[in-house]
């Protein structure tokens, strides 16, 4: 699966980007915050990708932060969420200002968002309650322990490219923390031994 692209900007239109990478021409869906982040057709970018895999379907999200990208990945877990519909989340709200609303219970504020029914903005806020990344929006580690960025949210965003489930892949990344290893390829070698005991 293909977890990150650095290349050329080719085409660019609002929520939807070609990226050249080496002659190789990479479509991605990106939410608008993306969108205007990045430069002009021409311009140099490297974005987070997540690889999404069905039946019938293969497609590549693309998003210029981690935290962008881990947010996406919450909400396709979200009952009745698909890929278009978070993208259309993340263009209609910043992801600080979505743990905030999520954190509060902000109904309101989550209908707001286009495309979001009442019933879908309960079950975001329902379901993600206490799945978003950690120490987002000015909240503390909500006691879950999920790893909060830096090298550990790489190497979660990795073990999930790499077919583990969410809740194994966050384990190991948290035990390799503890077990002293700093750095994005060592915590990932360690997260990779936890995973094989």
């Amino acid at each position: 699966m293909i977890g990150a692209l650095t290349g050329r900007i080719v085409d660019k239109q609002p929520e939807r980007l070609v990226v050249d990478v080496q002659g190789v021409g990479y479509q991605l869906h990106v939410p608008l915050s993306t969108f205007y982040e990045l430069g002009d057709p021409g311009a140099t970018v490297s974005l987070r990708v997540h690889t999404y895999v069905r039946e019938d379907t293969l497609a590549l999200y693309g998003f210029a932060t981690l935290l962008e990208l881990q947010v996406f990945e919450r909400l396709i877990t979200v009952s009745g969420v698909g890929p278009r519909l978070a993208l259309a989340v993340l263009s209609g709200i910043e992801p600080p200002d979505l743990v905030q609303a999520v954190m509060r219970g902000d109904v309101d504020r989550l209908t707001r968002i286009p495309g979001v029914g009442k019933k879908t903005a309960e079950r975001i806020g329902l379901e993600l309650k206490d799945r978003l990344p950690a120490g987002l929006g000015g909240e503390p580690d909500g006691g879950d322990g999920t790893p909060s960025g830096g090298d550990q949210g790489d190497v979660v965003s990795a073990l999930l490219n790499l077919g583990y489930h969410r809740a194994a892949a966050e384990r190991a990344a948290r035990a390799a923390a503890k077990s002293g290893a700093d750095g994005f390829e060592r915590t990932l070698r360690q997260a990779l031994r936890e995973l094989s005991k």
